[in-house]
């Protein structure tokens, strides 16, 4: 067990803490809020509803993932997240949900999320880095790099922590933790995710040609110059979107 007032600091490479869910943002709300629920007690409607759009967008990752379809690859990836970003829409207008133990019960080891991690990177290779400033209320500071893989595959291993809890009928629980980790982390990450690809369709749609890599971006040195690169994801989402170039 680990104390969820210490320990629950969930980690991608949009990690940044903004404390426990709460606050008044969701006093409007507090008439939707699902009820809590005992050990092994049955999920009423609203945990079914997110649960099953978690569910669906870890299988969908997975199934993208194995590249069986690469050509509509970032339209699912797009629909998807979207998806998902409506599901945490839901949850951080809820008030705060309070599972019944201040110690969260072990959900055993996590699961590995690598291999998904690098099925996603060569898939998107070509359109995988992209850039976003992190804070909009933040202080000014320049437009980081980020990976479409590695933030996909950290949303992936913290849903599925929660699912875990839910399999298990700790309802509650699995819920608390869908709320704090949108609230802390993943609902920034999927924005920024969202923002990547629906920038990438923008600019395929409107004849709009990529920048270039910005120096000193987070390419892995992969030999390609910033000419290349831009050829080459525009060239895949032309093919993605049966468009001519």
């Amino acid at each position: 067990m680990s104390d969820r007032t210490i320990n629950q600091q969930p980690h991608t490479p949009h990690q940044q803490s903004h404390g426990e869910p709460g606050g008044a943002h969701a006093q409007h709300a507090a008439a939707h809020a699902p009820h809590t629920h005992g050990h092994g007690s049955e999920p009423d409607d609203f945990a079914v509803q997110i649960a099953d759009s978690v569910e669906s967008f870890v299988l969908a990752v997975t199934e993208v993932a194995k590249g069986d379809e690469p050509g509509s690859a970032v339209s699912l990836l797009l629909l998807e997240v979207s998806q998902l970003l409506l599901a945490g829409g839901r949850l951080g207008a809820i008030e705060d949900v309070v599972p019944e133990d201040r110690f969260e019960p072990d959900a055993g080891p996590e699961p590995d999320g690598e291999q998904l991690r690098e099925r996603l990177a060569e898939l998107l290779a070509p359109i995988d880095v992209y850039h976003e400033v992190f804070d909009p209320y933040g202080p000014p500071e320049k437009p980081n790099a980020f990976r479409i893989s590695d933030d996909l595959a950290g949303v992936v291993s913290e849903l599925q922590h929660g699912l875990t809890h839910y399999r298990e009928g700790r309802v509650s629980e699995a819920l608390w933790w869908w709320q704090f980790s949108y609230l802390s982390n993943w609902g920034t990450t999927c924005t920024a995710v969202l923002r990547a690809l629906q920038s990438l369709i923008a600019h395929v749609r409107l004849d709009s040609p990529l920048g270039a890599v910005p120096d000193g971006a987070d390419t892995d040195d992969d030999g390609l110059t910033d000419e290349q690169l831009e050829q080459q994801a525009g060239d895949l989402m032309a093919a993605e979107l049966g468009l001519g170039r």
